[in-house]
């Protein structure tokens, strides 16, 4: 119990003092809801590989540069998920990975919460994005979450449709180790 309390010290000490940190792709993921029909349907995509600086009492030195591989695409439909990665949507023949690029991270409210500023990039095309995260520590990783939408005719996944809403919502968690 004592090893447990002074490995999240040590933890926590990072996430103080600044560190980098590498994506535990087996609990990392990117969540997306869409409504289809006016139904919501979801699904989730991994292979996270980057690197994330932090340093919660000084955030505006951090910096996140995380990858996706799109061709992780996971909707419960097999058929559906084969139709995502094809030119139409995702293109993951030519653009494999979704990325996530800051420019800046600025504080919250206290040292757990805080303000990404940034790049969102598919199919290369690239967007800015604002959205609030969390970053904390649990289980030995650092863990940083945030939600936010995109419109997903200005990534060019997909075409105009009458039954599938331009609106994703997007939730973001990314595990991380130090080091």
């Amino acid at each position: 119990m004592k090893n447990l309390f002074v490995f999240a010290a040590l933890l926590m000490s990072a996430l103080s003092y600044g560190q980098t940190f590498t994506p535990v792709d087996e609990e990392s993921k990117i969540h997306f809801v869409v409504k289809n029909f006016g139904i919501n349907t979801g699904g989730d995509i991994s292979g996270m590989k980057g690197t994330m600086k932090f340093n919660a009492k000084k955030p505006a030195s951090a910096s996140f540069d995380v990858t996706a591989n799109v061709s992780t695409i996971d909707t419960d439909n097999e058929k559906r998920d084969t139709h995502l990665n094809e030119a139409d949507y995702f293109d993951t023949e030519k653009y494999p990975q979704i990325r996530l690029v800051s420019t800046q991270i600025l504080p919250g409210k206290d040292l757990k919460n805080f303000i990404f500023y940034g790049k969102l990039i598919i199919k290369n095309i690239s967007k800015n994005v604002v959205f609030p995260f969390t970053a904390e520590s649990k289980k030995g990783l650092a863990i940083f979450k945030g939600n936010f939408e995109i419109i997903r005719s200005d990534f060019g996944i997909g075409k105009s449709s009458a039954t599938l809403s331009d609106k994703v919502k997007v939730s973001l968690t990314v595990s991380a180790k130090a080091g």
